[in-house]
């Protein structure tokens, strides 16, 4: 019960249970945006049992422990303490999530920044170093940047973000030497874990469609292997045909007809044939309708109307309103 939670419904259950004294102290600290959605969760929060409720409060308390210590002590010290206090497996769970949320102190000054700015900063830096100083970066930035690269380096700069781990305190002081001359700097942090599969699926997530094919051709050629752990963990609108039936038609509900007659323009028959199985017979008929009146569609208008059919799946997923099956290895109650 506790992993079919969304981290959103987690935090509203941790504010639940603080009760509404130390609620109102803690919204003080919180961004309006934050607040909206933390509200809006807590309205919905629908009544758990005690045992759920106090595995998220214990998940809460020990991230807490976890980031006290490694702000303290550092990764090994902190390895050391979360291990004897909760043993090696919950442990090290707690350390790496913690390391990746503290991850964004580092270089949090390029978070802000315009990604335009940001890509005139970096583009004719090594390519080692522009894969490390985006994978400080968010997402989307790093996905625009990386969309804009010069094709003879934007494939290394992608592999380059998936094989990095960690990275030490002197090197990113180094690099943060480099920027410091245009933005402000920041104080480093101990070892963190920086890039690596997950992240850079996160930014290919972002990525055009027609960027992303060339990576993805490029990337098959020099590192297949690579290539299949990255698309492991992506969602792209070829993987429509992994969805079940309800996430489909979940998510058909807030396509617009004729962005999706649009994307079926250049989708494989599988696909196709997957949509239609689970509209309407009115909506497919209104889809079938809209295509007749498309002539000469534009590869990228094609491309731009998938990209924000998957944007909306993935929104969905967020939300926890569908489950994407990524990699074969999610496990679901029915």
């Amino acid at each position: 019960m506790v992993k079919s939670l969304t981290s959103k419904q987690k935090a509203a259950q941790v504010i639940i249970s603080l009760g509404a004294d130390v609620a109102s102290r803690i919204y003080k600290h919180l961004h309006e945006e934050d607040i909206e959605k933390l509200t809006y969760e807590i309205t919905r929060q629908e009544s758990l049992a005690p045992d759920v409720s106090d595995t998220v409060i214990d998940e809460f308390y020990g991230l807490c422990v976890a980031q006290k210590v490694y702000l303290e002590g550092g990764v090994a010290y902190a390895k050391v303490v979360l291990e004897k206090a909760f043993g090696v497996q919950q442990g090290t769970a707690l350390l790496e999530r913690v390391t990746k949320t503290l991850r964004t102190k580092a270089f949090e000054f390029i978070r802000k920044a315009d990604y335009k700015n940001l890509m005139n900063m970096i583009v004719n830096e090594h390519p080692q170093t522009i894969a490390m100083i985006l994978s400080y970066a968010r997402a989307d930035q790093a996905s625009s940047i990386i969309a804009e690269l010069p094709k003879n380096i934007r494939v290394d700069v992608v592999e380059r973000i998936a094989k990095m781990d960690r990275t030490s305190p002197d090197v990113i002081r180094q690099v943060e030497a480099i920027l410091e001359r245009k933005f402000e700097s920041v104080a480093s942090i101990d070892l963190l874990e920086v890039g690596g599969v997950n992240y850079i699926a996160e930014i290919m997530n972002n990525i055009d469609r027609g960027s992303e094919k060339f990576i993805f051709d490029e990337l098959n050629r020099i590192d297949p292997k690579l290539s299949e752990e990255i698309r492991k963990r992506m969602f792209v609108f070829e993987d429509i045909t992994i969805l079940d039936a309800m996430s489909i038609q979940r998510f058909l509900r807030e396509v617009d007809l004729k962005e999706m007659a649009i994307a079926l323009k250049g989708a494989n028959k599988d696909v196709a044939e997957m949509i239609y199985s689970n509209m309407t017979q009115r909506m497919g008929d209104n889809v079938r309708s809209e295509m007749e009146y498309l002539h000469n569609v534009r590869v990228r208008d094609v491309e731009e109307a998938q990209q924000k059919i998957v944007a909306i799946i993935r929104r969905l997923e967020e939300e926890g309103e569908i489950v994407i099956m990524k990699g074969g290895k999610d496990d679901i109650i029915v």
